[in-house]
């Protein structure tokens, strides 16, 4: 995608993009976000409000008159973004599935954007690091994890998720890489899997020290014996942009103590 010129006004439906325009400098672009935008939140607190994710206002943000919107795959609806595109509003949908694709993704949006300087010194942070990850997680044996992302009903992450890619990054593997994209399963089965690490995210399940207890029943599992379940901030495993960096720093240590 190509602009005429770098937008001014630009609509973000996505609450790590929010992030990601504002760490390349765009926050007085910045016009409009969802309300689960949260970050930063100096700056996301003057922002005009156009509902969820999944149910966007979208008169709103025609009123906002935008010459970007950015949307996800994954967190908006076709519907929505065909009916913006319909009234004449250029949407930039992103879908990165990998760490590689989530680094891609901030360079092509610095080229949209106008952003290329602020794009280039997020990528000069986090491309070694990247690097580096990869490289020690090539010199050991990878670490049996499972990463849930619901409770009742119990659901997981598949092989073909940017979560995935990033425990198999920094050194772990899924446990339930052979289900689909985001599966339903009981803790029993997660038993046979004999995790060695379980990683309980805030999100999009708030995941807090109570449901620790649920795996008490599975002392065999090694995560369980080893006492390797941790609760763990969410963002760094799904946030694409400036989150990464936190994720290829701190996981991979936390996988190795397994």
């Amino acid at each position: 995608m190509a602009l005429a010129a770098p937008p001014r006004r630009i609509v973000s439906l996505i609450p790590s993009t929010t992030e990601l325009l504002c760490a390349l400098g765009l926050a007085d672009a910045l016009v409009g976000v969802t309300v689960y935008c949260v970050e930063p939140r100096e700056v996301v607190r003057s922002k005009t409000r156009v509902g969820g994710e999944k149910n966007p206002d979208l008169a709103a943000i025609r009123a906002l008159a935008p010459d970007l919107v950015v949307a996800n795959v994954e967190e908006n609806r076709r519907e929505d973004v065909d009916a913006l595109r319909a009234a004449g509003i250029v949407v930039w949908v992103t879908y990165p599935r990998t760490v590689a694709e989530g680094l891609a993704m901030i360079h092509e949006l610095g080229e949209i954007a106008g952003a290329r300087e602020g794009a280039r010194a997020l990528l000069d942070t986090l491309q070694p690091l990247y690097a580096e990850a990869r490289a020690r997680a090539a010199r050991r044996a990878p670490v049996r994890v499972f990463y849930p992302i619901w409770r009742q009903p119990w659901m997981t992450i598949g092989a073909d998720t940017y979560v995935h890619d990033l425990l198999a990054t920094c050194g772990g593997a899924n446990v339930f890489a052979d289900r689909a994209r985001y599966p339903t399963l009981t803790l029993d089965e997660m038993a046979a899997r004999a995790p060695e690490v379980i990683l309980l995210p805030d999100e999009p399940f708030r995941f807090r020290r109570a449901h620790l207890g649920d795996f008490d029943a599975y002392p065999a599992v090694p995560a369980v014996r080893d006492r390797r379940v941790h609760l763990v901030d969410g963002k760094p495993f799904s946030w694409h942009g400036p989150r990464l960096a936190e994720a290829l720093t701190k996981l991979p240590d936390l996988l190795a103590g397994a």
